[in-house]
């Protein structure tokens, strides 16, 4: 007798592949769909992958021109949807920037990305943390204080690094995967490590200089 179970098995996977290329191609946020028209602003070109994550509060949230940002994306200013009071330009993220899958970007006062920057996966940038100075309150219930963050233009996350509140990133940098970065990093840097600390820096003379094994965590 004929066994059909492996052909029709085969005809099922290749169907439910191609339906699922197509929810993912209608899924995506462009600058044509109904909740681009919700962000402070979307650029031409650009994309937000399907399926997201979670977009909290995207009227505070600035997409620029051909910027792509990979599925299962967190976009979020704000504690939640019922926040009536915002930062107008909470979240801005630049010109033709390329950020990985799986990011997740929390911004409660201000983040800044520049243009040309790329992040690898799972990278998490936010301004907030939470407090614990006083021993009676449970941690998740003290708020911190929010402090901006800016990340230049030019510049690579690699993936699985975390950007904590305060930072400022100059130009063209580069931190390395798994890195936590805080504090501020000068312009055409390499960052890396938990915490992150100055590895290379390029020279007046156009070198790139090595840092020695030691050197400091960055300046806070």
């Amino acid at each position: 007798m004929l066994d059909l179970r492996r052909p029709l098995r085969r005809l099922l996977n290749r169907s439910v592949h191609a339906a699922w290329r197509w929810v993912e191609h209608v899924g995506d946020v462009s600058p044509d769909s109904s909740l681009a028209a919700t962000f402070g602003t979307f650029g031409p070109g650009a994309c937000l992958a399907f399926p997201l994550s979670d977009v909290v509060n995207a009227s505070a949230i600035h997409i620029g021109r051909d910027t792509l940002i990979g599925k299962y994306a967190t976009l979020s200013v704000g504690y939640g949807p019922t926040q009536e009071v915002l930062p107008e330009r909470g979240l801005r993220v630049g010109e033709r920037c390329v950020l990985g899958a799986r990011i997740t970007i929390t911004a409660h006062e201000s983040i800044e990305i520049g243009d040309d920057v790329w992040f690898g996966q799972d990278v998490f940038v936010s301004d907030a943390s939470h407090g614990y100075t006083n021993p009676e309150i449970p941690v998740g219930l003290q708020f911190g204080t929010h402090q901006p963050v800016s990340i230049g233009s030019g510049t690579w996350v690699g993936h699985g690094a975390m950007i904590l509140p305060g930072t400022s990133i100059g130009r063209n940098v580069v931190v390395a995967a798994g890195s936590v970065v805080r504090g501020d990093v000068p312009d055409h840097a390499v960052v890396g490590g938990v915490p992150a600390r100055l590895i290379r820096r390029l020279d007046p003379d156009g070198s790139w200089a090595r840092v020695v094994a030691d050197a400091p965590t960055l300046t806070p």
